[in-house]
C-alpha cells in the first residue's frame, strides 16, 4: 500500500478542521516536522489543541500557529522557548494544560495501546492533581491520568519506506513514536522514503501500521534553539 503524498499540504487537505486536537513529534527543535506545521498554519484551521513536548520557537515550528493564532490550548511540559507563548499565556489568550514530562509520554503511549488511563505518582500534592481522581496503591497516593488521542499526530522520520515502516535518527526519535502511535490519522515527514521492502524489518523502529500518510522533506530546517559558542 503506498501511502505517500505529494506535498504536505495535500496530505493534511482533506483531513484538517477547526476544533481537533493535533499531536506533533519532536523535543525542542530536535525532530519535529517542521514541514507539516508550515502546511498546517496554511490551511487556515483554528481552535486547535496541540500536544507536543514545548510549543517551537518564535516564528518557528508551533510558534508559527501562535503567531497566527490557530492554538487555543497547548498540552505541554516545557514553554520556555518563546515570547509569544509567554505572552499569550499571561494574558489569558490561550490555555495551557502543564504536564511533567514523563506522564505527557505515558499519555501518547498508553492513548497508542488502547489504555485509557493510568496512576502515576508524579504530581500528587501539587497543581498538577488537582481536579483528578488519587488513590492509594501500596502505602502511596497515586493520581489518574487520562491517555491522548489526537486527531491527526504529525510526526517526523528520517526513513520511511512506502508503507509508512519508519526509522527515526538517533535523538531525533524522541516523542515521535508515542505520537505516531497515538493519533487517529498519522502524518509522517520522512527526510528519505524507499520501496517497501527495502528497509531491514529488524532495524525498523515504527511498523507502518501505525501510518497513514507519508511527505518527503529531503532538505529540513535544522534550527538551534540557543546557539552558545566560546569565545574566540
Amino acid at each position: 500500500m503506498d501511502k505517500v503524498y505529494q506535498s504536505a499540504s495535500l496530505a493534511l487537505k482533506d483531513i484538517v478542521a477547526d476544533g481537533q486536537m493535533i499531536g506533533v513529534g519532536g523535543f525542542g527543535l530536535c525532530g519535529i516536522p517542521e514541514a507539516l506545521i508550515t502546511a498546517l498554519r496554511d490551511s487556515g484551521v483554528k481552535d486547535l489543541t496541540c500536544v507536543s513536548n514545548n510549543a517551537g520557537t518564535d516564528g518557528f515550528a508551533l510558534g508559527q500557529l501562535l503567531v497566527t493564532r490557530q492554538i487555543r490550548k497547548m498540552i505541554a511540559s516545557y514553554v520556555g522557548e518563546n515570547k509569544e507563548f509567554e505572552r499569550q499565556y499571561l494574558s489569558g489568550e490561550l490555555e495551557l494544560e502543564f504536564t511533567p514530562q514523563g506522564t505527557l509520554a505515558e499519555k501518547l503511549r498508553a492513548g497508542g495501546a488502547g489504555i485509557p488511563a493510568f496512576f502515576t505518582r508524579t504530581g500528587v500534592g501539587t497543581l498538577v492533581a488537582e481536579g483528578k481522581e488519587i488513590r492509594e496503591f501500596d502505602g502511596h497516593n497515586y493520581v489518574m491520568e487520562r491517555s491522548l488521542t489526537p486527531d491527526i499526530s504529525l510526526v517526523k522520520a528520517h526513513i520511511a519506506d512506502r508503507s509508512g515502516n519508519l526509522i527515526f535518527r538517533k535523538t531525533a526519535r524522541n516523542f515521535n513514536p508515542n505520537v505516531a502511535m497515538a493519533g487517529k490519522i498519522t502524518i509522517v515527514e520522512a527526510e528519505k522514503i524507499v520501496e517497501t521492502g527495502e528497509l531491514d524489518p529488524d532495524q525498523v523502529h515504527l511498523p507502518g501500521i501505525y501510518v497513514h500518510r507519508i511527505v518527503l522533506n529531503e532538505n529540513p530546517e535544522k534550527h538551534i534553539e540557543q546557539r552558545t559558542v566560546r569565545q574566540a
